[in-house]
Formats: C-alpha cells, sequence, structure tokens
C-alpha cells in the first residue's frame, strides 16, 4: 500500500513539474509572440551609412533596447544592391512574420506603394514621403529638414564672420537632386545669407547616395575654388565630402564640413579629438521608427501622412564640436526661436526662394 501509494505521488509530483515547465514555456512564447517583429530595408548603403539608414537602425535598437541579441527574430535589416530589388525585397518581406515593414528615401516611394497595395493586411512605414496613396497599412513620414538646414547655415555663416571672412563661399553636395533634398539645399543657402546677404553658392549633386569618391572630389573642387563650408546631404555619398574637409584642416586650411541626419562629429575627426565637422543638421529619423513600432504595440496605428518638424524634435543641429564658436552658437539658437516663433519662416522649395531673390539662380536643386 505504502508502495503504491508513494508512486501515486511520485506520478503526481511529475506531472505538476511538467504542467509548470508548460506553463512558463507558453509564457515566454506569449510574450514573444507579443513583441512587435520589424524589419528595416534600406538601398545599398545600408545601416552603416553614418547618416539616414543609420539613424532609422538606431531607433530600432533603442525600441527593442537588447543590443542586438533579437536580430533576426524580432527585427532585422535586409540591403537591396540595386533599386530592381526594392519591390522584391519587399514583397519577400511581407510573405515573412514581420508585423511591421520599414523603407527610408524617396527612392523607395514607388516600391512601397505597390507593396502596400499588394498586401493590405501588412503594416509599412516609409520615411522622407508625403505623396504616396494614403491607405490604412501605411504610414509616411516627411521631415520639415528646411528648418535644421537654417540653423546649420546660420552657425556656419556666423562661424565665418568670426573668423574675419569678409566675402566667404558655401557649398552644398546634395545626393540624388529631389524635392526632399532641396529642402536642405534651400534651408542651408537662406541660413547662410541671413549672415550673408551676398554669399556666393556653390552646388553639386552626386547622383548616388553611395558614391563618397565622387563627392570627396566634388568638395576638393569647391574648397580650392575658396568655398568655406560644405554641407553635404548626400546619404553614405556624404561622407566623401567629411573625408576631404578632413586632409584640408590637417593640410592647415581653415575650412569645415557639415554632417547630415546623424551627428557626424566623430566621423570629422582627423587628429587630436579635433573635427571637420563643425555641425551637424539633426534628422530625428530614429523618432520615426519608434514611433512607428509603439503604435504597432499599443495597438494605435493609423495609416496616413505624419510631419516631424522642429516643434516635435524632429530637427535640430549639433553643438558637439567645441570649436563651434559661442556666437555661433547664440545666433543659431535665436534663429530657432524665431522659427518655433513664426517669426522666421523657410522656404521648402528652390521655386519660392528664387521669387523672393534669396537662393541664386543656376543650382542642380529641384522641387520634383
Amino acid at each position: 500500500m505504502k508502495k503504491t501509494l508513494a508512486i501515486v505521488l511520485m506520478a503526481l509530483c511529475c506531472l505538476m513539474v511538467f504542467a509548470q515547465g508548460a506553463a512558463e514555456t507558453g509564457t515566454t512564447a506569449t510574450t514573444q509572440d507579443a513583441q512587435v517583429k520589424a524589419i528595416l530595408l534600406t538601398d545599398a548603403t545600408g545601416i552603416d551609412d553614418k547618416s539616414f539608414n543609420a539613424a532609422a537602425w538606431r531607433g530600432m535598437m533603442s525600441f527593442y533596447g537588447d543590443n542586438g541579441a533579437n536580430r533576426g527574430v524580432l527585427y532585422e535589416n535586409v540591403t537591396a544592391q540595386t533599386a530592381d530589388d526594392y519591390l522584391p525585397n519587399l514583397k519577400n518581406a511581407a510573405e515573412q512574420d514581420w508585423d511591421l515593414i520599414i523603407t527610408t528615401g524617396f527612392t523607395w516611394g514607388d516600391a512601397t506603394q505597390e507593396a502596400a497595395a499588394l498586401y493590405p493586411d501588412q503594416k509599412f512605414i516609409i520615411v522622407d514621403v508625403d505623396y504616396l496613396n494614403k491607405t490604412d497599412n501605411l504610414i509616411q513620414y516627411i521631415y520639415e529638414e528646411e528648418q535644421g538646414s537654417y540653423l546649420v547655415g546660420v552657425a556656419a555663416a556666423t562661424q565665418a564672420k568670426e573668423d574675419g571672412i569678409a566675402n566667404p563661399k558655401f557649398g552644398f553636395v546634395g545626393g540624388i537632386a529631389g524635392a526632399t533634398i532641396t529642402k536642405f539645399e534651400i534651408g542651408y543657402i537662406e541660413g547662410v545669407k541671413s549672415v550673408y546677404p551676398d554669399a556666393e553658392i556653390v552646388d553639386y549633386y552626386v547622383n548616388d547616395w553611395g558614391n563618397p569618391a565622387a563627392a570627396k572630389t566634388a568638395a576638393k573642387s569647391m574648397y580650392d575654388s575658396g568655398v568655406y563650408c560644405v554641407f553635404a546631404a548626400a546619404g553614405g555619398s556624404g561622407l566623401g565630402v567629411i573625408n576631404q574637409a578632413k586632409e584640408e584642416r590637417l593640410a592647415g586650411k581653415n575650412v569645415w564640413a557639415i554632417g547630415v541626419d546623424s551627428d557626424q562629429y566623430e566621423d570629422g575627426i582627423y587628429t587630436d579629438g579635433k573635427s571637420a565637422v563643425l555641425t551637424s543638421m539633426l534628422k530625428m529619423v530614429e523618432n520615426s521608427t519608434i514611433d512607428a513600432l509603439t503604435k504597432v504595440k499599443n495597438g494605435t496605428w493609423e495609416g496616413g501622412v505624419v510631419t516631424q518638424n522642429m516643434a516635435n524634435n524632429g530637427v535640430d543641429y549639433s553643438k558637439a564640436n567645441a570649436e563651434l564658436k559661442a556666437s555661433a552658437i547664440a545666433a543659431a539658437d535665436q534663429a530657432k526661436a524665431d522659427i518655433l516663433s513664426g517669426k522666421i519662416v523657410v522656404n521648402k522649395t528652390y521655386a519660392a526662394s528664387l521669387a523672393k531673390g534669396i537662393a541664386p539662380a543656376g543650382l542642380g536643386a529641384i522641387d520634383d
């Protein structure tokens, strides 16, 4: 009898342990299933472009907060080698178990729109676009880059004035010409011209997000012609401008580069902790990815257009460089306050700035 009772008790204990283990396993699986699963699709420059894509990925890392431990499980990145890969990559992602598909940049616009139509139950976001068809499964994040670009223009021009440069020239290097990059260039020009109304402006478009060699050559030509500062809004290509500025400063020339999207101060370090990046136009792309992931997680998703600007901390400028003079910071901060109050309204298009006599004729910027 005692032996039989012992066997029964042992069996009950085993069942309890098994049930507890199953419950714990079920809890873990449920918790993991409750997590948002997201994939970031980028162009050939990838998440190491130290600019736009890097910022989107940084937002994902901030949201998950696991230092990459769940990459491939809860989140992932896939890099397209050419634009021909955009739609296939989107379709492939939509056929998998991702709650959210993220694309960055207007070059992804057509493919993202097509994919959103093909997979109406799949959630998508795209950054830098606001003109796609409005659907329930797509959020389009747009930034007022002209505001942040105005600030770096003011900072660079004020720095030049403090350096005693009477008639400084300023340069701009863009990636692929279009309405988005035009906002960067026009904001920068209007900021510069608020300090130097007659400043000479030169520009160059690489027509590529991933060709730093071409951007470097263009920057060298600008610096050789007497340009004081070059603002690069060109994705991975912009690193070429920064590298050329580093060489120029190592050679003793008083010239600068301006970074974009992320704070590129560290990319500009050339000696003893000094950086050739005077400031950077901060475009908080990470805020878009965090916002979208949070909406999916909380069940507050709503398709449409979301605008990020100075008022909601969508754009700003960097003060990381100790060589950015106090007067330049004060001038940029005052400009920021004036934009927020409505005293300064920065033009978004080349046509508008040209009509007001601010931007010069003959630039490579386009409004389409």
